[in-house]
């Protein structure tokens, strides 16, 4: 076997006081290939983008590397002066961070940041620099590059912020580019574009790509080599085939369980109960242990070993450690579902019957005026949502998708009334929502509810978590007293699977997945009977989702709630959404059943949105419809249908006329001149 490139060994990193530091990288070992993926995956808080930044020697100020080698070839990384890394970083190594809006800036244009690169790395001559950055965007895929280059970061859509991050990165010519979460912000078919583009640039170059990320559908397709890591220790290594097969460590394993599916729908999700352990902890033995279902009493008292399982293949578990067994006594019981409270009963309610929908709209348009000039005339409008026809029905959840952009969330915000609409019809039990003032909402401001994207954001952080959920009891008269507030406020905490005592605790206490519970509480509070769910589980760990996703279901099945899920998850949709709307330029383009959706997808657009999800199983996968370019601004639409300008199937009619909707079936509608001219 030839030598790695990268070479990774017995990395120690710590933060913080050396007194009592926080070990984020302990004994890290890592080969990487010349010209081969490696994915580095595991939860939040595990360490790998702390890894990234230590190969790179861009550590925070408190930040050190206490042990270990890092040799890029030859070259020991380590033993390097600050100036001599600065040629080797963005020269030899690349990096892509994994928010690139905060990481290009502002007050400059992409076109400089790409040519202070080019400089820097390449040595050309000034004359030469713009005719280099204008071949990077085009490598990279960036229609009309030499407009591109005088815009700034602000003027393009995600998707072309992270090309242009690409860009840079490639200016060097390295041999390994390290890839941090590059598609956690993107929709499915700009990260299809990035992981595509990632994988020519690969075979054209022949750098290697060290890719990190938490999304395994991801991994599946693009890596050929995986690590898992937690709580700073790398726990298994393999081929990306090996790991899918047959995975080693209990934790790896648990993690595909979390995944949600459609064969999962009427059963729950496995969780992972608990959280990454501090990383100031002094482990003594396996740092799993607490939540690994498979403990034995040996793993709480003794660190497990690295051992190869197979060529290639490696875990660091007592599972699999010969000499170790019979010392530890039989493995624990499993630890119970982090999902709802056991002592709650799941009694599935009947949905209302067919026509007679809890909630309809018809027509819902929100428009948002273009002001200009020093008079502010309004010269046009931003179509978010432009006529789009929902039905929901009690006990059932009809999931909302499409690229960012669309007017998902916008349509979700105008059906509760926290943003006007400009026409069309909003009804709740028959009564219309459109037209009422807020003292006549009020009423209804009781049934319907939202849980947010952002559970962060949307919580006060001067407020105590149990006023934040008693915040609404108040409000609307629900619980006047305090005391009885903090009854309730307690009941719904234990509802959805926390201790009372957080109540007395403020929202950065908490980690993500606490934090979403405890906005989902907040919803409940009122005793809604539909929730706009926005993208609830979209900033979350796989493990973490799966414990969100199972309350959700649980309470949907005991309390008969409604939702709304706004999402771009398609294996979400697939595991919670009864019924399934395709949104595109603020109109709805297919709905229907959700087996039906996702299982023949009928609309173009529905087929190259679901072709772009990556998949675990590899019978499973789709070859990708390519969508060329972004969504067109909802300020000036395309004319005819709005999809036709990406569409691989469009004909002349698609550019002169928007298609009727049309009744596919019992219950599948669609606006697509295709089935018109098949039929």
């Amino acid at each position: 076997m030839t030598a790695p490139l990268l070479s990774v060994e017995g990395l120690k990193t710590q933060l913080g006081d050396a007194s009592r530091p926080v070990t984020v990288v302990d004994g890290q070992d890592v080969h990487i290939q010349a010209g081969e993926t490696f994915a580095l995956l595991g939860e939040s808080g595990c360490g790998k983008s702390m890894t990234a930044l230590s190969l790179m020697r861009l550590l925070p100020p408190s930040g050190r590397i206490a042990a270990g080698a890092v040799r890029l070839r030859d070259t020991d990384l380590l033993r390097l002066t600050e100036a001599e890394m600065r040629r080797v970083r963005g020269g030899r190594m690349g990096m892509i961070f994994q928010e690139p809006q905060t990481s290009l800036n502002p007050v400059m244009t992409v076109g400089d940041q790409i040519a202070e690169a080019v400089r820097i790395h390449e040595g050309r001559s000034r004359a030469q620099v713009p005719e280099r950055v204008v071949e990077l965007l085009r490598a990279v895929g960036i229609p009309d590059p030499e407009q591109r280059v005088k815009e700034f970061p602000h003027q393009l859509s995600g998707g072309m912020k992270q090309r242009i991050m690409i860009a840079m990165a490639l200016a060097g010519d390295p041999e390994l580019l390290i890839a941090d979460e590059p598609t956690t912000a993107l929709d499915v078919t700009i990260q299809a574009q990035v992981l595509r583009l990632l994988k020519d640039l690969q075979r054209e170059t022949g750098m290697a790509v060290l890719l990190i990320t938490h999304d395994l559908g991801v991994v599946a397709e693009t890596a050929d080599r995986l690590a898992v890591m937690y709580a700073g220790h790398i726990v298994e290594t393999a081929s990306v085939a090996d790991f899918f097969a047959s995975p080693a460590h209990p934790y790896s394993r648990r993690l595909l369980q979390s995944l949600p599916a459609a064969e999962k729908r009427s059963g729950r999700l496995a969780v992972i109960p608990g959280r990454v352990p501090r990383l100031d902890t002094v482990f003594k033995g396996c740092r799993f242990a607490d939540r690994c279902p498979a403990a034995m009493d040996i793993c709480r008292t003794q660190a497990p070993r690295w051992l190869e399982i197979a060529g290639g293949h490696g875990a660091r578990c007592f599972l699999w450690d010969s000499q170790a067994a019979g010392q530890g006594g039989s493995p624990a019981e499993p630890p119970q579902d982090a999902g709802v409270a056991a002592s709650v009963p799941v009694d599935v309610q009947p949905s209302a019957e067919a026509g007679s929908p809890l909630l309809s709209t018809q027509g819902l348009q929100v428009y948002f005026p273009i002001h200009r000039g020093v008079l502010r005339r309004v010269v046009g409008h931003v179509r978010a949502v432009d006529g789009v026809s929902i039905d929901l029905r009690e006990g059932q959840t009809l999931a909302l998708v499409g690229e960012s952009g669309c007017g998902k969330t916008t349509a979700g915000k105008g059906i509760l009334q926290l943003i006007q609409p400009t026409g069309g019809s909003v009804r709740y039990r028959g009564q219309e929502l459109i037209g009422l003032d807020n003292r006549r909402m009020r009423g209804f401001r009781k049934d319907l509810q939202i849980v947010f994207q952002d559970p962060f954001a949307s919580m006060n952080p001067r407020m105590l978590v149990g006023d934040i959920i008693g915040e609404g009891l108040q409000a609307l008269g629900i619980a006047k007293g305090r005391a009885e507030r903090m009854r309730r406020v307690d009941a719904l905490l234990d509802l959805v699977g926390m201790d009372p005592e957080a109540a007395t605790r403020y929202p950065h206490e908490f980690s993500g997945g606490q934090r979403q519970r405890i906005c989902i509480a907040r919803a409940l509070a009122v005793e809604p009977r539909l929730i706009v769910c926005d993208e609830p589980t979209s900033a979350l760990d796989v493990s973490v989702q799966a414990q969100i996703l199972n309350l959700l279901k649980d309470l949907q099945a005991r309390l008969g709630l409604a939702y709304l899920f706004i999402t771009h998850d398609i294996s979400v949709v697939a595991y919670l959404a009864h019924e399934v709307a395709v949104m595109y330029l603020g109109r709805i383009v297919e709905r229907g059943q959700v087996d039906e959706i996702l299982d023949d997808p009928r609309h173009p657009y529905t087929r190259a949105l679901l072709s772009a999800v990556p998949v675990v199983e590899q019978g499973k996968r789709r070859n990708v419809i390519r969508l060329e370019g972004d969504m067109p601004s909802p300020s000036s639409p395309p004319s005819g249908c709005h999809f036709h300008p990406r569409c691989p199937e469009a004909f002349e009619r698609c550019a002169h006329s928007y298609p009727e909707s049309v009744q596919a079936s019992a219950t599948r509608v669609l606006s697509c001149h295709l089935v018109t001219r098949s039929s």
